[in-house]
């Protein structure tokens, strides 16, 4: 799975407002709730959050996966969120994330989080794939960004 395939323009947020950790995944749950991809945001936070209390998706170089497996989740999808002061991950290498991946996929999916993370860890190894993020200022850009195999 591609993904393109599952992020789309609707559950994509250039400028989010959040300023914590929890208020990020809030804010990107509400995005796949209004997609129709997620059917109760309080059970998949909760699913969300559990990762997040086992160990941090703050990968690093600016960047945040988290994720999450849950009955509420009704299709595959992403929530891309762009925050231009950054926000305290507890990430990898101790600096504030400003690009966060919502991975949202059903509880009975089997292993296709980790597809999807590992495809997107690829993709933002890329110095120049996270400098197109970053520099992204309409949805497409940030598609396009993301478009390369």
């Amino acid at each position: 799975m591609k993904i393109g395939d599952i992020l789309s323009k609707d559950s994509i947020d250039l400028n989010l407002k959040s300023s914590d950790k929890e208020s990020v995944i809030k804010e990107l749950i509400s995005l796949l709730a209004k997609t129709g991809s997620i059917a109760d945001k309080e059970e998949f936070f909760d699913a969300v959050w559990e990762r997040e209390k086992t160990y941090s998706t703050g990968i690093g170089m600016g960047v945040a996966i988290p994720h999450g497996k849950s009955k509420a989740v009704k299709s595959a999808a992403i929530a891309f969120g762009k925050s231009e002061s950054g926000i305290d991950f507890d990430s990898l290498d101790g600096k504030p994330a400003h690009l966060f991946f919502l991975i949202a996929v059903p509880e009975e999916s089997h292993d296709l989080h980790l597809k999807l993370i590992s495809t997107l860890s690829r993709k933002l190894m890329h110095e120049e794939v996270r400098k197109a993020l970053y520099e992204a200022d309409t949805k497409e850009k940030v598609l396009e960004a993301l478009s390369f195999d």
